[in-house]
């Protein structure tokens, strides 16, 4: 039976389990644990693209971005590495695809190849960054709302490119509030603000949702599993001195509507 051990300040490390092996019972629990510690992190698992793809469409209907670089015959997957890049690629805290109106729930990522020096993926707890806002901030912003929209890729035109999004995100599942926004420039405004007013709002929010005491730094090892809730952490890539090829797998999860 898996067991759960918190990370400090958000996730939680679950061992003694197999993710082609879990029951029912098992993915709810976990569907928990991603809701309440925003981030689980699965070592061990020696999986193939078809069975990391199965375990994934447990939590829900898989999603895609469009224009991002698919797994070789499994399109429903796409690769994140820094294989014949000439420079590291760029990556700054933010949210999957909350461009849309229905964001993906769930990211999964499975190590395929892991640098010998660097790479971490980082998450911060946006309960607490709700949480440790001054009252008077929240009191002000209680009701507001975001518009994020797309930035890195190009939508095809089936896929929207801004979407509008409250502050403040109730968690369908845990109930608790969380500090929802993206990387600042895919913030383009805040209801009931100037421009101005909106620019320094969201560096504000993203400066305090950022900072070092509230971020994990997951050092990746061969056959990890790491799956997060995007409604609850915001995460990036480090790719600062990296040594080594850093190749993942990637797997999306639209939130029920």
């Amino acid at each position: 039976m898996p067991t759960y051990s918190p990370l400090t300040p958000v996730g939680v490390r679950v061992s003694d389990a197999r993710v082609d092996e879990l029951d029912d019972g098992e993915i709810d629990d976990l569907r928990t644990a991603l809701a309440t510690h925003g981030v689980a992190v699965i070592p061990g698992q020696d999986v193939d693209d078809e069975v990391f793809l199965r375990f994934v469409r447990r939590f829900g209907e898989t999603v895609f971005t469009v224009g991002e670089t698919p797994v070789p015959g499994r399109p429903e997957l796409n690769v994140v590495t820094n294989v014949g890049r000439t420079r590291p690629p760029r990556s700054n805290f933010h949210t999957d695809t909350s461009y849309i109106s229905n964001p993906p729930a769930y990211t999964a990522l499975r190590a395929v190849s892991v640098p010998e020096r660097g790479g971490q993926t980082l998450f911060t707890n946006q309960y607490a960054a709700y949480e440790t806002l001054p009252r008077h901030i929240r009191e002000f912003l209680d009701g507001r709302a975001i518009t994020h929209v797309v930035t890195g890729v190009t939508p095809d035109g089936r896929q929207e490119s801004a979407a509008t999004h409250p502050i403040f995100l109730v968690h369908p599942v845990s109930g608790r509030t969380a500090l929802y926004l993206s990387t600042p420039e895919r913030c383009a405004e805040v209801s009931g603000m100037s421009p101005q007013d909106a620019a320094a709002t969201v560096a504000y929010l993203f400066e305090h949702s950022t900072r070092e005491d509230n971020v994990y730094r997951h050092a990746w090892s061969p056959g990890d599993v790491v799956m997060w809730d995007n409604r609850c952490v915001l995460h990036k890539a480090d790719h600062h001195g990296v040594v080594g090829e850093r190749v993942l797998h990637r797997g999306m999860v639209a939130a029920p509507a």
